[in-house]
């Protein structure tokens, strides 16, 4: 029984969900220092994963299914800097600190131009990446931008990040109707109606206005 290319499987599996003009790169990082590849459902606390594990050759990473192309690629790029920083300096040092900060500008780097990002992103993606932070989902600019690739915004959706509402007013997030309160940093305060109970949701939430 003849075998499959893990090269062409991941190959499959980059000509779905990245950028065109990134695969062969993609592919480059990978043959490089190869990994074991898996692309999960959505997960609401993170975009990716990487965990290295000494008693393992092969690390793993893993990217949500339902990421457009241009999030997929920095999502992925920012998995493969935590594994190269792993790789040159082990346990001695800090998952998102200047180790990986300077792994991940330098992987990043070839694909900071308009062959690969639509302009409206390569613009606050490149000042993202001067100090780049250990989610991008922090970056609200960078974040708005990418959005407009969504599944959903192409397809005329009418959610709206919770950001863009004026406190006061309500939304439906996930099924319960809510009411935005006070912007703590990167977090609202939001009264759900009914219950009176009080959550801090994120400002890149997607919610539908009332």
């Amino acid at each position: 029984m003849k075998q499959t290319d893990p090269k062409q499987q991941l190959r499959a599996i980059f000509e779905k969900h990245l950028p065109p003009a990134s695969i062969p790169y993609c592919l480059d990082l990978w043959e490089k220092i190869p990994f074991s590849f898996k692309v999960q459902r959505p997960r609401t606390s993170k975009l990716g994963d990487f965990r290295y594990r000494k008693d393992r050759k092969i690390q793993t990473i893993t990217i949500n299914s339902d990421l457009n192309p241009y999030q997929f690629l920095l999502t992925y790029i920012h998995e493969v800097a935590h594994l190269h920083a792993f790789e040159k300096h082990g346990f001695g040092h800090a998952p998102h600190g200047p180790e990986w900060k300077r792994e991940f500008r330098s992987l990043m780097a070839p694909v900071l131009t308009d062959g690969v990002f639509p302009i409206d992103i390569l613009i606050p993606l490149r000042h993202h990446m001067a100090n780049p932070a250990a989610s991008s989902s922090r970056d609200l600019f960078l974040m708005k931008e990418m959005s407009k690739y969504d599944a959903a915004s192409a397809s005329g959706s009418d959610e709206i990040f919770l950001s863009d509402l004026t406190p006061g007013r309500q939304f439906i997030l996930s099924g319960r109707q809510f009411q935005k309160g006070e912007t703590r940093r990167t977090r609202v305060l939001c009264e759900e109606v009914g219950s009176g109970r009080k959550f801090l949701v994120s400002r890149l939430a997607k919610v539908k206005p009332v």
